[in-house]
This record gives C-alpha cells, structure tokens and sequence, in this order.
C-alpha cells in the first residue's frame, strides 16, 4: 500500500487513497503489530468484533435476498454458513483466551462505532443492489487481507510469542482468509467493469464511507484504552 494495480477494484482504492491508508495505517494497527497494543484496547476491540459478525452475518443473509442467480444465491449462503457455523465459534474460543466469557459477549452493549459501520453496511444493501452490499463490505474482508500482508513485511512488526496479537496477524495472514479476499476481489473487479461514470461515483462514494467507518472501529479500541 499505495496501490497501483489498475483493475476495476483497484480504481475504488485508489479514488480513496487517503481514507484506505488512514484506515490499513492506522495506529491500532501499527501497534497491535510492534505487539504494544494495549491489551484492553484489543479487549475492546474483540469484544465489538463480535457484535460486528452478528451483523456480518445478517448482511450476508441480505445477500442471499439479493442474488440473482444460482451462483450468487450460494455464493451469499457459503458465506453466511462460514461465518454462523465456523467464524462465530472460533472468535468465541479466541475471546476466551482473552478472558471474554461467551455469556459477556452475549449481554454486550453496541458501541456507537459499531452500529454506525453495520447498519451502514445494511442500509447500503437494502438501497441499493447486491453490488452496492458487496462494495460496503468490502473495506472489511479485503482490507483485513491487506493489512496482515502490510503487516508481515514490515520491519516494525514482531512475529512470534512475543507478540500477544501474533495469532491475529498469521489468521488474516492465512492461506484460507487470502484465498477469500482474492475470491472477493475477483468478484468485484467483474462486476465493477464496464460500470457507467455515474454509478462507478457512487460506489466509491460507498466505498470511502465504508473505510472511514472502518478507521473508526480501530480508534474505538485505542479511545477505549485512553479512558481507563
């Protein structure tokens, strides 16, 4: 990052630059990966994470609604099926190592930060079409990948049990999480190609809105932190 690639997606990051770099720069993230993050930053953060794919989950069901076809209509239900039968227990299982019991998680109250991403996520897909969903996402899913490979090379990043957060990084670094965001970004520069100038000024109105709101659930971790 700075992205140079020139495909459809390619062109929506670009066109946001300064909203995509604040948000994979962003000081949450240069420290969780110096592995200096203060923990109940990271507590914080895990904690909404969770609420976060409950809304996740409910935006792939969206998705689901959406579909056009057979490919998109299982598309959206492969998706929504990973996150409710696999992602949701292991983030439980990782919250657990972290001291967060799944009965806390359960009674958690949103952060404002939290509901202005999801429910910005759902308002896009509900105005809009199944692209307009896709491209809310999408800040989320590939930008997670492009932060775990910015994170692995740079010089600052500590890898190892001397980092508390080095699970984090070698999750979203995985060849499993990598082949999702490609799969996700193949699927985007196919839709996005050959858009008309109008609607392609939409979506990348979406898309830096999406970012920004992103960048401001990283800042929910480090504020939540100043205040103890």
């Amino acid at each position: 990052m700075p992205h140079t690639d020139d495909t459809p997606f390619g062109t929506l990051i670009r066109r946001c630059e300064p909203q995509w770099l604040a948000y994979c720069q962003h000081d949450f993230v240069r420290q969780l990966g110096a592995g200096v993050l203060p923990r109940e930053a990271f507590r914080h953060y895990l904690r909404q994470d969770y609420l976060f794919l409950v809304h996740f989950a409910r935006a792939w069901g969206l998705a689901v609604y959406k579909s056009r076809d057979m490919a998109e209509l299982r598309q959206g239900l492969d998706s929504l099926k990973a996150i409710v039968d696999i992602e949701m227990g292991l983030h439980i299982a990782y919250c657990a190592e972290w001291g967060i019991s799944e009965d806390e998680l359960a009674r958690l109250p949103e952060a404002r930060e939290t509901m202005a991403y999801t429910r910005y996520v759902l308002d896009a897909g509900h105005r809009g079409d199944l692209l307009d969903l896709h491209v809310a996402l999408a800040p989320c899913l590939i930008g997670y990948a492009d932060i775990a490979n910015w994170l692995t090379a740079q010089p600052f990043t500590v890898r190892g049990k001397t980092n508390p957060y080095d699970a984090w990084i070698a999750m979203y670094a995985g060849p499993e999480f990598q082949a999702a965001a490609q799969a996700e970004r193949q699927w985007l520069n196919q839709r996005l190609a050959g858009q008309t100038p109008e609607r392609l000024a939409g979506l990348v109105e979406t898309f830096r809105d999406a970012t920004r709101l992103e960048a401001d659930f990283w800042q929910m971790g480090l504020t939540a932190a100043d205040r103890l």
